[in-house]
């Protein structure tokens, strides 16, 4: 385990499993999130794959720090950092990025992680990566995108037990698709012990991920996928199927880039057919 220290003081902890002698991979998640909720995914790759697990900033293992400081610039300089980090301490290897969500995001928007320099990221893998273009037709994505921040904003945040937030599970489309046990697993990676009262509460602030759900369709439409660095592979949710928080959209701007989607999967592809 290591810590990396970012520019406005906040810390994100890494943690590393696996066989060290495999092929090294970097894992990370989406928002409002925690790496160890995708357990039953990379547990699979731990006998072959040198695997480094993160959690982004106010999410996970890591503490919450100033909302302020909780955008998508921030959440690029670390992942920046975080890579750096790694190979600074584990030594400078090929590293493959297995992100999902908004980690893959970052992972688009970084102006740093192209190949030739230390830390780099020798190839992606992007587990449905919120982007978007609108085109002729298309449903309003600024208003759907503003709908869904206000349904975070509103969410139940706190809990007496976490069977309680696992009975809420029961009633939501979240999870429907999921493993067995996928419930109580997102039950013990993004809930805590509330502070001073008894309980628990959300480990990543539901104004926080709200936030990023809010202005997240500003830097999506930065992406360029034609001028990629590296390798990349897209995996992307069914897109006849509704999408975890926001509508399928059009996909014909990614044509450009080597594409496939995991049929009847949603947003939360990795946790329903891992």
């Amino acid at each position: 385990m290591c810590r990396v220290r970012h520019d406005d003081g906040s810390t994100t902890i890494v943690r590393r499993h696996g066989n060290p002698a495999g092929p090294r991979l970097l894992l990370c998640h989406g928002n409002g999130l925690a790496i160890d909720l995708y357990y039953p995914f990379w547990s699979l790759l731990v006998d072959d794959f040198d695997l480094f697990v993160y959690d982004l900033r106010n999410h996970g293992w890591n503490e919450v720090g100033d909302r302020d400081e909780h955008n998508v610039p921030n959440l690029v300089r670390d992942q920046e950092q975080v890579i750096d980090a790694v190979a600074e301490r584990y030594g400078d290897r090929p590293t493959i990025g297995v992100f999902h969500s908004l980690s893959a995001l970052t992972t688009l928007l970084s102006p740093q992680l192209s190949v030739g320099r230390s830390g780099t990221l020798s190839a992606w893998i992007l587990f449905d990566p919120p982007l978007y273009r609108p085109g002729p037709g298309d449903p309003d994505y600024d208003a759907l995108a503003d709908r869904s921040a206000g349904m975070t904003r509103r969410r139940t945040h706190r809990f007496r037990h976490r069977s309680d937030f696992t009975d809420l599970m029961s009633y939501l489309p979240l999870l429907v698709r999921a493993v067995p046990g996928a419930s109580e697993l997102m039950a013990r990676t993004v809930l805590t012990e509330s502070p001073g009262e008894d309980g628990y509460e959300l480990r990543c602030p539901r104004e926080y991920e709200a936030q990023i759900v809010a202005y997240i369709r500003t830097y999506a439409f930065l992406v360029d996928f034609g001028d990629l660095p590296c390798p990349t592979k897209v995996i992307g949710s069914d897109p006849t199927l509704p999408f975890a928080y926001l509508p399928t959209f059009n996909l014909s701007h990614i044509q450009s880039i080597d594409y496939d989607f995991i049929p009847e999967t949603t947003h939360f592809l990795q946790l329903e057919k891992p």
